[in-house]
């Protein structure tokens, strides 16, 4: 739900920075389907039986580490995924501290605290790693009862990238840097 907060904020702040919304017809990823199946794991492992195997844990793992490389190779062709690839690289690196899982602080771990893991969560303990990186920020107030998730600092760096990156890209004039023509010199 943070997420779609975030293309939200980001529709509206390009807006108010002079961006059309047409512009975004005009962002180019390489190999968007990646994005689509890192997404589509993350899912599957949390909603699905899948969820009650130990050891599926890594699979996510390695989709989140996809998931960096994917940021990282966009980073000269869409402005402001550099956010999205720090936020998603402080997630990989407490995930990958707590054997492949994410911790999530006991007050807004819900049926986590019965069961101490699930799929890719485990209950944030004094045992854990880098609990300071992990799900321990709940939005206050009315709109914390409408998105009522644990999210991490990463969680809430990839939200800023998100914005980001939809406000430059409504607001480019030119296109993805891919297609924009180049200058190019001969030496003397």
């Amino acid at each position: 739900m943070l997420w779609i907060a975030a293309l939200g904020i980001g529709i509206a702040a390009g807006y108010v920075i002079g961006g059309r919304i047409d512009n975004l017809s005009r962002l180019r990823f390489r190999w968007p389907w990646l994005v689509v199946a890192a997404l589509v794991v993350r899912a599957a492992i949390l909603v699905t039986p899948l969820r009650h195997f130990d050891g599926v844990q890594y699979v996510y793992l390695a989709a989140l580490t996809a998931l960096v490389a994917w940021t990282l190779w966009q980073i000269e062709l869409v402005r402001g995924i550099w956010l999205i690839a720090i936020g998603s690289a402080l997630n990989l690196v407490v995930i990958a501290t707590n054997g492949a899982r994410m911790p999530v602080a006991p007050a807004l771990a819900g049926s986590l605290v019965h069961s101490g893991q699930v799929g890719q969560y485990t209950l944030m303990t004094a045992d854990t790693n880098l609990n300071w990186l992990a799900d321990w920020i709940a939005v206050p107030g009315p709109i914390g009862r409408w998105l009522p998730e644990a999210y991490s600092p990463g969680d809430v760096v990839i939200a800023a990238g998100i914005g980001v990156v939809i406000a430059l890209a409504m607001r480019s004039q030119t296109g993805s840097l891919e297609t924009r023509p180049r200058i190019v010199s001969d030496p003397p």
